[in-house]
């Protein structure tokens, strides 16, 4: 069987499948306080900025992959109006149901779906915008889901890809110890849940840097990505327009 790897571990690709999926199980119910934690809140600042950048408008159709707890997808559907769509998806069954009861509290009915990134079950060309934050660090085959991202867009649709990348030089010392020193004693003390904190950090450093991704979304049928570094490239919004 190929491998692939889980953090800084090699495993088995269905390995990390299941151990990935424990991850976001272990801390769905948490991960919006745990984000406000980790990132002093600025995953919130991140999050507006790229939402601002995608420059959604109404009446468009919008896929959010990996949307989680449903921020983006919220922020989204009020732009997109009611002539528009936003389809809310997940592959961790628990994140997503944590999302959608949470926008159904706020009277906000959007469809949502379980389903792989790197097997995505839409029509060719069928959105204007697909979106991904903080979810394609933990796909196994990277370069298979920003296909597949390029083939459900129209020609001319945006991609965005909002993640954690690599820091500027004069803070990576810095960086290094509050990643795996402090986030795993957060995630014990606040989520009982050292491990999946420590798999958080590592993920971070085996995800590929700006430039690298850039060329990916490129070689994936994106003929123009701009790089945007937020927080002196603690995380990084990718904007690319696909052929």
């Amino acid at each position: 069987m190929a491998q692939t790897h889980f953090g800084y571990e090699t495993v088995d690709e269905a390995e990390k499948a299941r151990r990935v999926r424990g991850v976001f199980d272990s801390v769905a119910t948490r991960y919006d306080l745990m984000n406000d934690l980790l990132s002093v809140g600025l995953h919130r600042a991140w999050k507006a900025y790229a939402v601002a950048a995608a420059n959604v408008r109404e009446g468009e159709r919008v896929l959010d992959i990996a949307g989680g707890t449903g921020d983006l997808a919220r922020a989204f559907a009020a732009r997109v109006g009611e002539r528009g769509q936003v389809v809310l998806t997940d592959i961790n069954e628990s994140m997503l149901r944590v999302g959608r009861d949470r926008l159904l509290d706020e009277g906000l009915v959007l469809p949502t779906a379980v389903c792989d990134a790197e097997r995505l079950p839409f029509a060719d060309g069928r959105f204007d915008l697909v979106s991904v934050a903080f979810g394609l660090r933990n796909m196994t085959h990277k370069e298979r889901a920003l296909a597949e991202m390029a083939r459900v867009l129209r020609p001319g649709g945006r991609l965005l890809v909002l993640d954690f990348s690599r820091v500027a030089e004069p803070l990576r010392k810095p960086y290094d110890w509050y990643s795996f020193k402090v986030m795993p004693l957060i995630g014990r003390l606040v989520a009982a849940d050292a491990d999946s904190y420590r798999y958080l950090a590592e993920s971070i450093r085996m995800h590929p840097d700006q430039a690298t991704l850039k060329a990916m979304m490129k070689d994936a049928g994106f003929g123009h990505v701009d790089v945007h570094n937020l927080s002196a490239g603690v995380a990084a919004l990718h904007l690319g327009i696909k052929c």
